[in-house]
């Protein structure tokens, strides 16, 4: 087995079809299925079955498709790591974000880590649901993750960035914007707006309206923030996020809440770290990280 017959069948289950992957990974498309049928020989099993839909990898092609994953992410890193010299820094980076955190302080941090080393592919991840970002970072797939609360012990280093605030945001003339901070008891009637049950941003307003003792009424669920945001603005219910999390333009509809709601940003970096993990870390480390005594609305 090669990684680079690990590369083809990553991009056939990622397209669904050999002549896609083949375009993808700009090859002839009979290089890549032969690159296939040779791995099925040697595994003696089958990766893929072939559905209406496309190609999908069957059940045991699903578990060897995660540890190619690792494999060739380990390679990629490995790379990055020799060729790195004291100007120039190349390879990929792959980045996961839990939702809502560090949306305005990342693509900063990774602006000036492109600036920085031209050369370096970053790709990020933003993701909802706090056990799949926890099982990338258990595959090996991610070099540097944001998320909420302590990393496990040995798997990733845990460096604390900050604290994010909560902001309910509320529709244009609402009479709480009226107030510098709203209390959690004032919204008691408000309709909201939430998210996606499995998501990390639901977990925390499920916590916050059992903790005030708040019985919603849901009028909608959403995948993003920046979505809940703009439907709250609308007049549709209100909406619970964080304070980074509020697009351009709508700040002045999002006000802190008492009691405070936060939670910690930790960036989970692998033990071990390579030059261009390091680099973002710094650089994450120097943006601003919203608290109550910090963030203000605009007016």
């Amino acid at each position: 087995m090669s990684l680079r017959q690990f590369e083809y069948a990553l991009a056939v289950a990622e397209e669904g079809s050999v002549t896609a992957a083949a375009e993808l990974l700009h090859v002839a498309q009979p290089s890549v299925s032969q690159q296939i049928r040779g791995l099925e020989r040697e595994l003696g099993v089958k990766l893929f079955t072939r559905t209406p839909t496309g190609l999908v990898p069957t059940v045991v092609g699903r578990a060897f498709l995660r540890e190619a994953e690792v494999a060739v992410s380990a390679a990629r890193r490995a790379r990055a790591t020799a060729r790195a010299g004291a100007d120039e820094l190349v390879g990929e980076l792959v980045v996961a974000a839990q939702m809502g955190l560090g949306t305005r302080q990342l693509p900063g941090a990774l602006g000036a880590l492109r600036r920085r080393f031209p050369r370096l592919e970053v790709t990020v991840f933003e993701e909802p649901n706090p056990a799949e970002l926890e099982r990338m970072a258990r595959g090996g797939v991610l070099d540097l993750a944001l998320m909420a609360g302590p990393c496990e012990e040995g798997l990733y280093d845990g460096h604390h960035l900050g604290d994010e605030e909560f902001v309910v945001v509320l529709g244009a003339g609402h009479p709480r914007l009226a107030a510098d901070r709203v209390e959690l008891s004032e919204l008691e009637r408000e309709p909201w707006v939430r998210f996606d049950h499995n998501s990390a941003l639901d977990g925390v307003l499920r916590e916050v309206l059992q903790d005030n003792e708040l019985t919603p009424t849901t009028v909608a669920r959403v995948s993003q923030a920046a979505t809940a945001v703009r439907w709250a603005a609308h007049g549709l219910g209100v909406t619970l996020v964080p304070a980074s999390a509020v697009p351009h333009g709508h700040e002045h509809l999002a006000r802190p809440v008492f009691p405070v709601v936060s939670q910690p940003v930790v960036a989970a970096v692998r033990p071990g770290a390579g030059p261009a993990e390091t680099a973002l870390l710094e650089l994450l480390r120097k943006e601003t990280w919203y608290k109550s005594a910090s963030f203000s609305p605009v007016s």
